[in-house]
């Protein structure tokens, strides 16, 4: 394939989890940071658009992952647009390892937000002249459906949003909705199963002093989970996904 973008990263002590592979959460950082460092390749970095009052939220995005990356080893992510519309942009992820397998991919829908006025803008000319973009797709899923919800949770955890969970766009970051969800796992699914994918919708903003409850259920028959993110008080979810777990490959 042809227009696309590619950004090298060597993993450090601090990404791994207590495997001593990257965590869900460093992956779906190296993700980010791609996607950050494709803006300023095209001319507008994050902060120059911030200075604007302008920025990227990600408004949903599936992210599946067949191997999480060692200490010390080398990846490339390489990232591109698939479709525009006028305030919207689907993003295409393929995660390699230094000899160019595919050890995971992602996708994601971002829409460009008026960060003072609270709403969508049109997407400047400029990026769609200096973004590579290619029709190819990088996951053939949908990852603006609709999801399931939760009646009532088996699995329930609070939290309060605290000034580190914020970004630039001055709300809570999706990373941190991750984060939630991950906490509410039961004990024997984490210690003996990986991520394999998560797919989520990002539907209402959360900010610093929020609290929030995190909601989960296991899906009957498989070890995938549905979830749902409130603030508290409030009826409608601000975040949902489902996640799926593989059994983690025994050690020799």
């Amino acid at each position: 394939m042809e227009n696309y973008f590619e950004k090298e990263f060597k993993l450090r002590y601090f990404e791994m989890d207590n495997t001593g592979k990257a965590s869900p959460i460093t992956m779906m950082t190296l993700l980010q940071e791609t996607a950050a460092d494709h803006c300023a390749f095209a001319g507008h970095s994050l902060l120059s658009l911030m200075s604007q009052n302008l920025g990227w939220v990600l408004l949903s995005g599936m992210m599946e992952i067949d191997r999480y990356p060692e200490y010390n080893e080398k990846i490339i992510i390489r990232t591109w647009l698939s479709k525009y519309k006028s305030i919207r942009g689907t993003r295409e992820n393929i995660i390699y390892d230094e000899h160019y397998n595919i050890i995971g991919k992602a996708k994601g829908l971002w829409l460009f937000f008026d960060i003072e006025k609270r709403r969508p803008k049109k997407i400047p000319n400029y990026f769609r002249e200096n973004w590579l973009s290619c029709e190819e797709t990088s996951l053939d899923h949908d990852i603006s459906s609709t999801m399931k919800s939760i009646k009532s949770p088996q699995y329930l955890n609070k939290f309060t949003v605290n000034r580190y969970d914020t970004d630039i766009n001055k709300h809570v970051n999706n990373i941190s909705y991750f984060h939630w969800l991950l906490e509410s796992i039961p004990k024997e699914i984490i210690d003996n199963y990986y991520l394999y994918s998560i797919d989520g919708r990002f539907l209402l903003e959360s900010q610093y002093g929020d609290s929030i409850v995190s909601y989960t259920n296991k899906v009957d028959g498989e070890n995938s989970f549905i979830h749902e993110i409130y603030i508290e008080g409030n009826n409608n979810p601000c975040a949902t996904a489902k996640t799926i777990w593989k059994a983690m490959k025994s050690k020799k």
